[in-house]
């Protein structure tokens, strides 16, 4: 089952930095390089900070080569059309699911608290896009003011993944599938109905 997430997870998110990439009209060493940044950023810094050996797409020498198919593909295209950039988003929403129970899971095997596999969580699934966001000079839409929610979308569907764990009994499986919806799903139902957390007054002088 792991497996399988995780390479949707890099299928999602390498396809959301190609089209992050083809949208500032990079080359194709730039298109690889921010989907592999995209695709591997937020597990690295997960792995880094669990102390975890070595680095999962080091260990798994197959998922930089999928990440470089993902990037010659979508190359021969020399124009993607524009409703299909429309759908940027899906695939970032996919990718946040797959990668941040990911993370979660991955936590709780190092033996960390479940707030602080919440919280590995979140940097797993959301720190690839906003690495692939700096390096294309855009402020990472997390950080924006007033955004749609994204990173409490990943936190909920970790709660939802840690507590559904102890349903016995319920396999893993549904937990690990549970955690991957409500995320999905809360990311574009945000995104469609235009959910935001309350933003700050800036001071008053």
């Amino acid at each position: 089952m792991i497996p399988l997430l995780e390479l949707l997870a890099i299928l999602s998110t390498a396809s959301y930095g190609v089209l992050l990439a083809r949208r500032q009209q990079m080359d194709f060493i730039g298109v690889f390089s921010i989907a592999l940044i995209v695709a591997f950023g937020g597990g690295t810094l997960r792995d880094l900070l669990l102390d975890r050996h070595p680095i999962f797409w080091v260990g798994q020498w197959h998922y930089p080569v999928i990440v470089f198919a993902v990037a010659i593909v979508t190359s021969l295209f020399r124009k993607i059309p524009a409703k299909v950039e429309k759908y940027l988003h899906v695939p970032d929403a996919l990718g946040l699911g797959f990668y941040s129970i990911l993370g979660a899971g991955f936590a709780l095997e190092e033996g960390t608290s479940w707030f602080v596999a919440a919280l590995l969580g979140v940097v797993t699934g959301i720190f690839g896009g906003i690495f692939g966001d700096v390096i294309c000079n855009r402020i990472p839409s997390v950080f924006r003011p007033a955004t749609r929610l994204y990173a409490t979308c990943s936190f909920v569907g970790c709660w939802v993944f840690l507590l559904l764990r102890k349903v016995e009994p319920l396999p893993e499986s549904v937990a690990l599938w549970s955690g991957v919806v409500v995320i999905v799903a809360l990311r574009l139902l945000a995104l469609k109905r235009d959910w935001r957390l309350p933003g700050h007054e800036p001071p008053v002088e």
